[in-house]
């Protein structure tokens, strides 16, 4: 009975204050971000870092660019059906790409895993052609999240996302070096990139919608940052850069 209480009222929710919001809107968004980004033109090779398992269905790109690279630690990238070649290891060593290889790389909620970001950002730098883009959609260090989850062990966000339907090994620990304006500026600055935007995005409040009382404090935290446009106090970062390598 409670359970079923529990449900109703965070549909309400969910129906009044949040139409239109799907479970990965925030990967919906980032999906028309890429396919904005490249002005109409599939004929190209893009590079997925963090590609994963495949899991979610917005990050498929098999039948829109030429070919699909992924990389990810996680040894299901190979059998990744998103991607038309997978392979494993981390993006701040990058050996089994040649230079210049692709036009345009990406990463989906990777940016606060990354523990060597000028080693990262050196090595798309190396990989990507002169001119070429770089996008990412990262969680913003200064929202209620990242913030909790900076200050709380991996197992307990193991645990909390299991509560959220999230399987354990898609939880992976978290360093939140490269999620502000700041800091992305700074790596940028150091390496081969000109840092061309960051969109601040807010929405639904995912995390908190497991349990109704925690989801009206989301919500009235949501319903502040709007009226009073707190872009800095947004969950989503959308990061766009441009490869300066090779301008005299």
């Amino acid at each position: 009975m409670l359970k079923k209480l529990h449900t109703y009222l965070i549909k309400k929710i969910d129906d009044k204050f949040y139409p239109g919001f799907e479970k990965n809107w925030d990967d919906e968004l980032y999906r028309r971000k890429i396919l904005d980004s490249t002005e109409g033109s599939r004929n190209i090779n893009v590079l997925d870092i963090g590609a994963g398992a495949g899991i979610i269905e917005a990050m498929n790109f098999r039948d829109v660019f030429d070919h699909v690279s992924g990389l990810d630690p996680d040894e299901r990238v190979i059998d990744n059906k998103f991607l038309h070649s997978g392979f494993i290891g981390l993006g701040d060593n990058m050996n089994m790409f040649q230079d210049n290889q692709f036009d345009m790389v990406f990463c989906d909620n990777v940016f606060e895993h990354i523990s060597h970001p000028e080693a990262l950002f050196k090595e798309v730098s190396r990989v990507l052609k002169p001119e070429g883009l770089f996008l990412a959609k990262t969680p913003n260090k200064y929202h209620y999240m990242p913030l909790i989850a900076a200050n709380t062990p991996t197992w307990f966000h193991k645990f909390y996302n299991k509560l959220r339907g999230r399987e354990v090994e898609d939880t992976f620990p978290t360093e939140y070096l490269l999620n502000s304006k700041e800091q992305i500026q700074k790596i940028a600055e150091l390496t081969n990139f000109k840092l061309c935007s960051i969109d601040y995005h807010d929405g639904r409040q995912e995390y908190l919608r497991i349990f109704f009382p925690l989801y009206i404090l989301g919500l009235i935290y949501g319903g502040i940052v709007e009226r009073f446009n707190l872009k800095r106090l947004k969950i989503l970062l959308i990061v766009k850069l441009i490869n300066k390598k090779g301008r005299s």
